[in-house]
């Protein structure tokens, strides 16, 4: 082997355990911008620009700390096209300061206390005969489903919501973009 040859496969395997070890060439893109799998949860939520009705109400709830914490967390996390189903009103009194319990619950709905990326869900629903049930800090229960290749989960009330970009690294957990809000039972 050459020096040549040899530098430049030392250049080669350094770039390739840099990219894998920092979980970068690996992560989605979010709404079109970059996840950092460095980042925690909050972090990489404030950076993508289809979560900012879900950052608002983390914040409005108070719980930016715990989900900027050590976790690990999954959190289901909804677009702002799925925060734009609900009702303007019925939304905008959720983020009033007398709501933060409901909106607390709303949102620990979307937030299992584990890192769990989708083919441990699939491996669990595969397991479960096609239906697995996901316990949420929330206290709600989402049943998961696999719709061909995709996971769908349907909160307590029968809405259904759809991964549609899944295993997002975080430094304290992943997130599942969805496109519906789950609620908790009415």
């Amino acid at each position: 082997m050459t020096l040549k040859t040899f530098a430049t496969a030392a250049a080669l395997a350094v770039t390739a355990s840099m990219s894998f070890a920092d979980g970068h060439a690996a992560n989605p893109m979010v709404g079109g911008a970059e996840m950092l799998a460095e980042k925690n949860i909050i972090e990489n939520a404030v950076n993508s620009p289809i979560h900012t009705t879900l950052v608002a109400a983390v914040q409005a709830a108070g719980l930016v700390d715990t989900l900027s914490g050590d976790g690990p967390f999954t959190v289901f996390a909804p677009t702002d096209d799925a925060f734009g189903m609900i009702a303007e009103g019925t939304l905008a009194a959720l983020l009033l300061p007398e709501n933060k319990d409901q909106l607390t619950q709303i949102l620990t709905c979307h937030v299992v206390g584990a890192e769990v990326f989708s083919d441990a869900i699939g491996g669990m629903i595969a397991d479960d005969g096609g239906m697995h049930p996901v316990a949420t800090l929330g206290g709600c229960t989402l049943m998961a489903q696999m719709n061909g290749d995709m996971i769908t989960l349907t909160d307590e009330n029968d809405r259904t919501a759809t991964v549609t970009i899944a295993d997002v690294d975080q430094s304290n957990g992943v997130i599942h973009v969805i496109d519906r809000v789950m609620l908790p039972q009415q």
